[in-house]
């Protein structure tokens, strides 16, 4: 059992302490914001993410996990360091690494034994060194300590389920024993273990991230070319994942990719190739055919109604995800602007982030709890979270409420020949658009 500390208490650092204190480690989970340390102590969840509070209650009670404000008292009684804050986007695309210097401050002016400070956030390749830098300009003894990169892989929605059934754990440790440390502490988790050096460390968590956004946006680019030709993208993406080589995840067309990983870490990694003199086309075709998906619905939406003027539109689902609260860079938020402009009347569902969403929106928007409230005298509705409330939804009983049956799925939630028997306009991502009717004064065809 170690002593650690995680310095952070956003998605990465809570879920990484939590899981650490599951597996029988002593973990103090610290934070500048006391506000959310004292809503931590009180169970109060700063993020949305299944099974976390019963784990964090469970560790709690047990005496393995514990909260605190005062970072300088947790960094001391602590054997481990893990710094999990956040590197938010700066305007010129490279990770804001101010919230990791000021860790790595913290923790020279604390040092009063030998440690292993370990960088968990994505950070850019070299960020370990800095970090090895800034601690001894600030230490006050000659200490001993090690930095070490252990990026996380964590999916939101299923994060704790990630990190308890890790499939790999990456550390690049600046000596051999802070290495064999890090790896030890993993070995409940029962995962492979590649053990590198710093500098690759770090660029593994910025390539697999950049690869993963690669296949989701050349499927979407293939399911565009599906819609021009006459091709099905949920068979196209079936074959192609039938290939080893390959394989069928994130082959899943839809309107993007959107959260706090993808985004970020795609300009972060082209722009530090840039910075290394290397043209990295290949990431900024990926970054462009992203934000040009986002928007795809607006065009099939105007060409089912033509105008949206004074029309009531339905947007369901406001999250990147389903699972999750967050809305960075979720395509709803570019979405609901372009329809506001151009007249609409906008209604949004979403089962967990009204709250969040209304500090984008304020009154400009009307607030439903309840799918079938949104959908209620809608001309139209869009899909853009495939929550299990969407994709269950009572298609006879939604067709009934809406003023116009038109549906345009952002996430191929529905089947095409359930939508067409049902009598919907129904358009997807990649697929036939289902539906030969007239609406309004516009002719709508296969």
């Amino acid at each position: 059992m170690k002593k650690i500390t995680v310095i952070g208490t956003g998605y990465v650092g809570l879920v990484s302490g939590t899981c650490f204190s599951e597996i029988g480690h002593q973990v103090i989970c610290c934070d500048i914001d006391q506000n959310k340390i004292e809503q931590l102590k009180q169970m109060k969840m700063p993020i949305y993410e299944p099974g976390l509070e019963d784990l964090v209650r469970k560790n709690v009670h047990d005496g393995r996990l514990t909260f605190t404000s005062d970072v300088s008292v947790a960094i001391q009684h602590s054997e481990i360091i893990f710094i999990a804050v956040g590197t938010p986007m700066s305007e010129t695309g490279e990770a804001d690494l101010t919230y990791v210097k000021a860790a790595a401050k913290m923790i020279g002016e604390n040092l009063n034994d030998y440690k292993i400070v370990v960088t968990k956030s994505t950070v850019p390749v070299g960020t370990s060194r800095i970090v090895r830098q800034i601690i001894s300009k600030h230490a006050f003894t000659s200490v001993s300590f090690d930095v070490a990169s252990n990026p996380e892989f964590l999916r939101e929605g299923s994060a704790i389920s990630d990190c308890m059934n890790m499939d790999r754990a990456v550390i690049g440790a600046s000596s051999d024993m802070a290495a064999k440390i890090i790896e030890e502490i993993h070995e409940p988790f029962h995962t492979k273990v590649l053990i590198t050096d710093l500098e690759s460390a770090e660029m593994i968590k910025y390539a697999a991230n950049a690869f993963l956004a690669t296949k989701i946006s050349f499927i979407n680019a293939i399911a565009n070319v599906c819609e021009l030709v006459g091709g099905d993208i949920v068979k196209v993406a079936e074959g192609m994942g039938l290939d080893s080589r390959i394989g069928n995840k994130f082959l899943r067309a839809g309107i993007g990719y959107g959260g706090s990983c993808f985004p970020k870490d795609t300009l972060a990694l082209h722009h530090l190739a840039r910075v290394a003199g290397y043209d990295f086309s290949i990431i900024q075709s990926v970054i462009d055919t992203n934000d040009k998906q986002k928007t795809i619905v607006i065009d099939k939406l105007l060409k089912a109604l033509g105008d949206v003027e004074g029309n009531a539109i339905s947007v369901l689902g406001l999250t990147f995800k389903p699972n999750t609260d967050d809305l960075r860079y979720a395509p709803s938020l570019s979405i609901i602007p372009i329809l506001l402009n151009k007249g609409a009347k906008v209604k949004v569902f979403d089962p967990i982030a009204l709250d969040g969403v209304k500090r984008y929106f304020g009154a400009s928007v009307t607030y439903h709890d309840d799918v079938y409230d949104a959908l209620h005298d809608s001309d139209a509705c869009l899909v853009l979270t495939e929550w299990e409330e969407i994709v269950g939804l009572d298609l006879d009983k939604a067709k009934s409420i809406m003023k116009e049956p038109i549906i345009i799925d952002g996430r191929n939630c529905f089947d095409l020949e359930i939508m067409n028997s049902r009598g919907f306009h129904y358009q997807s991502i990649g697929r036939p658009a289902v539906g030969e009717e007239r609406i309004g004064n516009l002719a709508v065809t296969n």
